[in-house]
Formats: C-alpha cells, structure tokens, sequence
C-alpha cells in the first residue's frame, strides 16, 4: 500500500478477520510487514464495515455497527483485493464486487474460480491446446487411486485441495504407502482432491500484465530452485517442504531464483507465449502468475495464480521489475486496467 503513488490515490484499508469480518484497516501500513516470520493480523475489535451492492450505494463502503453505525467509512472509485486461497481469489470476492458495482484489480468470477479449481484449470487449458500435466480427481467418498491410474501417474505425485491455495494442503508422496495420509491432509481443506503427477523439469514462472490498452504482456521468466534435500511423505509422515509451500512463498526466502531463468531463448519464448494463452484462454483480466515446469520435451503448465504475492520475497513484482516495470508503476497499471472496465 505505501507503495501507490500518494499524489494519485488514497488508500482506504479495509481488513478481513480468520472470521470472515469486514473491518476498519489499520493505516499504519509499515505493521503490515512481514517481520521474523510473522504474519500480520488484523484487529478482530476493529469497527466492522461492509460495501453497498444497491445501486443507491455502490462503492460507499459504511460503518455496520458501533458509535458511527450507518456513516460512510470510504467511497471506494476501485478495490485491490489482496488476499489468497478460498472466497479471496476463487471468484467469491469477485462476486461480490460484481454486484457493487466498483472496478476491481485481477480477474473476474470466471478465471478466478476456474483457475482456483485445479480440475478445471487443466480442462480450460488443454482445450486450449496447451499442454498439461496428468491428474486424478478424487471426490467425495474417494479415498485411493486405482492401480490403472497409479501407472499412469508413476512416481512422485503431489496431493491437492483441489481448490486450495497459498499451497496448503499439499503433499509430495514418494511411495504408494503415503498416498492415504496425503489424501486425509488434503481434504482437511477440500472435499475434492487432486492427485497430480511429479513432473521432472525445471520450475518457471511467468507473469502476466494486462495493460489499461488491453495489450497483454508476458514477463521475463523466472526458475525457483530449491534446497538439495526434498520432503516427502512416506508410511512414516510428512517432511520438510519439497515444493514452493505456503512458507516459502510468503515468510521464508529458503528457495533461491534466476531472474532471469537461465534458459534457452526459444524456451524463454515458449513460456511466455504460452503465458499470454492461458490467460487468454481462462479470460483473465489484469494479472496473472503462471507456473510451468521446463522439460526435455517442452513447458508444461502447472498452475495459473490469478492473485499472485506482493510481498518483498513475491516472485510477480521481481520479475516484472526485471522486465522494465517498477513496483509503483506495475501497481499504477493494475489499477488503471481496472478503471478502464471490464
């Protein structure tokens, strides 16, 4: 936040607490950091607001209960939703922000619920023609993979909330024996799971800028590597993270990058074509991070992240900050994509 120009915007916080409370943000943006692995909260005793979604209303965001009860908190012009995982980038907020009325940063209710569900990301792109890895989806009252599949899929596979995020719930199983538990800690966070192959390549990522023209630009791609000495689970339990987990995303910098990915140019050429496809194919609007493996035998989509990370360890404003566009004008372009209408 304190990096939108204040010559241009104000900044009207509004926090959602682990309850799902709309309330008054703090404006002291620097206790927004991430310091020594903490998270910031948000303060559960802050006044709870709501947005107006009658077309009387549209954009006023109000005071819903306490002393100023019914008085106009904000007049929200556009909304930067930044939030991760389940009702934040699965088109529930989106939703919602339809019916108010307001422009909002990042896609719509479309490519973010499909994009979020990692069933039907894979069936969008592959009609797309673009390619994908194997998966099994397992629903309710599933609870194993069928020898036929176990074949198909090989060794090692991760195990999925099918519409999770941030990477919770996720396991990489090194041997059959750990499938089961893997499956029980997915589906503490979903009742659909995915259980996708392990794909041997190296992992890129591209993102996606959609600018107020409607052009849509694919940044320098970016490889993650990570520590020699993977997690997995086994009959024994899980280890450490093997993956780009929720901790390595947001907290810890224990992964390290080539920005940019030390790849061919033609493979550099492929990953950011194949950027802009999936974000068209998903109809996607102002951003986008796309995760691919590199292989011997092309790019392989992994997964579309239609919010990706700001934070100072985010691979997105890195690899664009690389590609020729600072933090403060990639957020400037965000916000005036979203001004300029759906």
């Amino acid at each position: 936040m304190s990096h939108l120009d204040p010559e241009r915007y104000e900044v009207v916080p509004v926090g959602i607490t682990t309850a799902g409370a709309w309330v008054e943000g703090t404006r002291d943006f620097a206790s927004l950091r991430i310091e020594d692995r903490r998270l910031p909260k948000v303060d559960d005793a802050a006044q709870r607001v709501a947005i107006g979604t009658c077309e009387t209303d549209r954009g006023v965001i109000r005071y819903v209960e306490g002393p100023h009860a019914g008085e106009v908190y904000a007049h929200a012009d556009v909304i930067f939703p930044v939030l991760h995982g389940p009702n934040g980038e699965d088109g529930t907020i989106q939703g919602l922000l339809e019916l108010s009325g307001v422009p909002y940063v990042g896609p719509g209710v479309f490519a973010s619920s499909a994009s979020m569900d990692k069933e039907f990301t894979k069936k969008v792109l592959g009609q797309a023609g673009l390619a994908i890895g194997v998966q099994v989806v397992l629903r309710r009252g599933e609870d194993t993979v069928s020898a036929e599949d176990r074949e198909r899929l090989g060794l090692p596979v991760f195990v999925k909330p099918a519409r999770g995020g941030s990477s919770i719930g996720i396991t990489k199983v090194a041997d059959w024996a750990g499938l089961e538990m893997a499956i029980a800690e997915a589906r503490k966070h979903d009742t659909k799971v995915i259980v996708e192959a392990g794909i041997v390549g190296r992992e890129i990522e591209c993102g996606v800028l959609e600018l107020p023209s409607g052009e849509v630009r694919a940044s320098l791609p970016a490889e993650i590597h990570f520590p020699d000495e993977p997690g997995t689970a086994s009959e024994e339990g899980a280890g450490d993270a093997a993956f780009y987990d929720f901790d390595t995303k947001y907290i810890d910098a224990v992964s390290s990058y080539d920005l940019p990915a030390n790849i061919s140019d033609a493979e550099t050429d492929e990953v950011r074509r194949m950027a802009v496809e999936a974000f068209e194919a998903l109809d996607a609007k102002g951003l986008s991070r796309v995760d691919f493996f590199v292989t011997a035998d092309g790019a392989v989509i992994n997964e579309v992240n239609t919010i990706p990370g700001f934070t100072p360890i985010s691979m997105y404003p890195k690899m664009w900050e690389a590609s020729g566009i600072g933090y403060t004008e990639l957020l400037d372009t965000l916000v005036q994509t979203a001004l300029g209408g759906r």
